[in-house]
């Protein structure tokens, strides 16, 4: 009856397996593992079966029940969403290596590498190849030649094959920004999520605002520098503290 009542099956107790929804069977599920008073959850994967909607839901069930058994809980998942948003620290693995180990936004801030950088946040950051000008190293020299700002560069940066790390939501509009013809936009309500060739790279941007162009225009954008990562293109190791 507890676990019931915290899953909200009371109601459901009478009913086979057949009868319930997804939802409720991956509550049943849960229910299991609460009754055996477990010192550690195991969850691999739970919700990679279900639809959008219910993912969702789901999540937020888990996350509050977390919050109230305080029970210890591993979470398997390659849904970066979900470890963003249930996760108290995150452990991030690649073939089998641990990558980096923090909390969401220490991942999503201060990613150790590019693998993690490319693999923490949603739409994925933009990722460009080039160097650092030598005379102005404030300048990261794209490969069609566009200049592109940099905020503090590190002095061992100079002179190595680089990659510019620069999330979505850090390229903002601004009529005396920098002019890159628009590829696809997508407009989803809330943002606008955009592609836009910069730097002769197709970049996602995020934006708040409605953005009235189409495909074939040219947009004119800014860059937060102080938001910019740099990784060596070799190792992959990210070079900006």
């Amino acid at each position: 009856k507890y676990a019931a009542g915290i899953l909200g099956l009371d109601k459901l107790l009478d009913r086979y397996p057949r009868q319930l929804s997804g939802g409720q069977r991956q509550r049943v599920a849960m229910g299991r593992a609460i009754v055996r008073d477990p010192e550690v959850f195991l969850f691999d994967e739970p919700l990679s079966n279900l639809d959008a909607k219910l993912r969702v839901a789901m999540r937020a069930e888990i996350k509050e029940l977390h919050q109230r058994l305080k029970t210890t809980t591993v979470y398997v998942t390659h849904d970066q969403i979900e470890a963003m948003t249930m996760a108290d620290k995150i452990v991030v693995m690649h073939d089998g290596v641990v990558e980096q180990i923090g909390s969401p936004l220490e991942l999503y801030d201060k990613p150790v590498n590019l693998f993690v950088g490319g693999f923490i946040g949603s739409p994925a950051m933009n990722m460009i190849k080039g160097r650092l000008d030598p005379e102005n190293p404030a300048r990261f020299n794209a490969p069609d030649g566009t200049a592109l700002p940099v905020a503090n560069p590190p002095a061992d940066a100079i002179g190595r094959d680089l990659v510019y790390g620069l999330r979505p939501e850090y390229i903002l509009l601004d009529a005396n920004g920098l002019p890159g013809e628009i590829v696809v936009i997508e407009p989803t309500g809330y943002e606008t999520h955009l592609i836009l060739k910069l730097g002769g790279s197709d970049l996602s941007c995020v934006f708040r605002e409605r953005v009235n162009a189409r495909p074939g225009e040219t947009l004119r954008v800014a860059i937060d520098a102080a938001h910019v990562h740099l990784f060596d293109a070799e190792s992959g190791r990210r070079l900006t503290d």
